[in-house]
This record gives structure tokens, sequence and C-alpha cells, in this order.
């Protein structure tokens, strides 16, 4: 018997929207039918190269034959659209995050538990087959208990000071990848949050009310350590690293590059340069996370990270925010 068709409708034609819907071209199981954008001329450019037909939001949510919606849309329009999903009895993909204050994102979240769907947050990380291999191996005892964990997540280029004053801040828009990557590694309640930060990039990141470099400590129930490290800039190019320490080991994870090819000569060993940005580094990633909407979709099991994942991701980048303003350990418990 062969798998069920997922049909699938786009909200978006930006970079993102670009990649899932590419991805979705790969799936024989997923068949594209509507892209929709503000921009119509964007939204009818996409929805050509893939054959399918730009139309309204109102036509998504409405046509009942649509499966699924995966929202790649601006951030301010994400927690609406997910909760017309849900309420339409749609299976959801939403681009993080799902709004940039906790109230509207917990609105949401209760929206989607009220109108139960198959609900997938845009963490494209856990689906990376290195991080994931790491997490199975965590799993499994390889390195026995858990003691510190160590994020180390560096763009190679600041993104436009316009995209810098509506992104929400470090916290929101970048580092919100690796508290999700932490939630999931630890796997134990984080009880306290400590931020540092400043501008040693861009000057102009400071004037527009935010920062480019940042460590965070996160503390668990149990004591466990999680290191958290973000700057908006690396000579080398995307640096995305994660060690776990153990009480009978280490694991790591390592940069990703083209080939993996080692020169060795008179002058030492080179290595070629990580991979360029998410795009290049992710790319698998976000076809496996498409592919496991759709696996909710059709078996009725929880996406590897839901609207839940996401509303507590967000209450600790609210956290590392109130720390990093008021120089202090932040507790969970005085986040909403």
């Amino acid at each position: 018997m062969s798998d069920p068709i997922m049909k699938l409708a786009i909200i978006g034609a930006g970079r993102i929207a670009q990649v899932h819907a590419a991805a979705a071209d790969r799936d024989s199981r997923i068949a594209l039918v509507y892209v929709s954008d503000i921009r119509a001329e964007a939204a009818e450019a996409l929805a050509q190269t893939y054959g399918a037909a730009s139309v309204d939001v109102d036509t998504i949510f409405d046509d009942a034959e649509i499966d699924a919606v995966l929202i790649a849309s601006s951030t301010a329009t994400h927690a609406e659209f997910l909760e017309r999903a849900a309420k339409a009895g749609k299976a959801v993909l939403c681009e993080k995050p799902i709004a940039l204050d906790i109230e509207r994102t917990k609105a949401a979240v209760d929206v989607v538990n009220a109108n139960p769907v198959a609900c997938a947050l845009g963490f494209n990380r856990r689906h990376d087959p290195q991080f994931a291999a790491l997490k199975e191996a965590m799993d499994t005892g390889r390195i026995g208990r858990l003691e510190t964990l160590t994020i180390i997540s560096r763009d190679p280029a600041p993104p436009p000071i316009d995209y810098i004053k509506g992104s929400g801040g470090l916290f929101f828009d970048m580092m919100i990848h690796d508290f999700d990557v932490a939630r999931w590694l630890l796997d134990e309640p984080i009880v306290s949050v400590f931020a540092s930060g400043g501008v040693m990039v861009d000057p102009a990141i400071g004037e527009a009310g935010d920062i480019d470099t940042a460590m965070v400590l996160l503390t668990t129930e149990s004591g466990r350590l999680c290191h958290i490290q973000n700057s908006r800039r690396t000579a080398y190019g995307y640096d995305q690293r994660i060690e776990a320490f153990g009480s009978a080991g280490m694991l790591q994870a390592v940069n990703e590059t083209e080939t993996r090819l080692r020169y060795t000569g008179e002058a030492g060993q080179v290595d070629e340069p990580p991979k360029h940005f998410f795009l290049e580094r992710y790319g698998i990633a976000y076809g496996r996370e498409l592919g496991d909407l759709y696996d909710a979709w059709s078996t009725g099991s929880a996406p590897k990270a839901t609207h839940e994942d996401g509303y507590q991701s967000l209450r600790l980048a609210a956290a590392a925010t109130q720390s990093l303003a008021q120089g202090r350990v932040v507790a969970m418990s005085e986040i909403g």
C-alpha cells in the first residue's frame, strides 16, 4: 500500500519558504498545492516553480482538501496563522518564533491545545544528522551522566540593520535555536539563566538596541550546566558546534565542510572552512523537518519539536533578556 499524499500549502514566499518548497518537491509523499504571500508576484513566482497555485490565505484555510500548512511568513503573522490552521484542523509547521512576546505565544499555544493537530515548530537543528546522532549517543548512556553542555553558534556576518530592528533581539532571533537544542539535549527542567553580552561586531547593532555577542549559562534542576556562545560574525564561516561532557566521556558535534577534505604538508594540516551559512549547513535538516511533519500527520505521532517547545524556548529568551538588562541570575519561575 502506497503512502498517502499530504497536500501542503505554504504561507510566505521568501528565502526560507523557498527552502521548504524545494524540500516538499523532493518528497514524493508531499504535494505542494498553494503558495500565498502579501507580495503577489513573489507568491506567483514560487508557485509556478513547483506547479502550485498562488492564492490568498483565506483560500488555504477554507479549502478542506489542504492537509497541512507551512507558515514561513513574517514573524508578526505566525501566531494568527498558527491559530487559524489549528481551528481548521490542518497539520502545521510554523517557523520560529510563534511570537515575540510570551503572552501572545501562550495564547496561540492554548488555541492549538484546544484544537489538537500535528503542530511542529521550525527548530531544524533537531533534524540535523550529526546533532541527532549526538542526542542518540547521549540517550543510550555512551558518556554516562551528562554534566556540562557547550553550544557554540556563530553567524558568518550580521544581518542588515533593518532586520535587526524587527528581529526581537539576538536572544529571540538567533539564540532561540540554541535554547531549543539545550532543552532537547539536557532533557530536564532549566531552573535559572544568566546572560552577558555586548556589541563587538558593529556599533550600528548597539544603536538599534541589540547586542551582537553573547554568552548564557543555563542551570538545570539537578545542577547540570549549559554554556551557550553566540556571535553575529565569524571570519571563517558558519560555526556550529556542540560538546557534551559526561561522567564516562565526551561527545562532540563539529562543523560541517563541503567534503571533509584535509590537506597535510610541510606547513601543517589544513581543513576546509565550515559551510557558509544555515541554508548550506542545515540543508538535510530542512528535508527531514518536513518529513517529520508528514510522519506526524500520517501516523498521529508527535513532531520532534512542537508548539510547546516553541513556548518554552521563548521563555528562556525572555529570561536571558531580563538577565542581561538587570545583570543577575533570573529564575525561570519569574518568567510567565
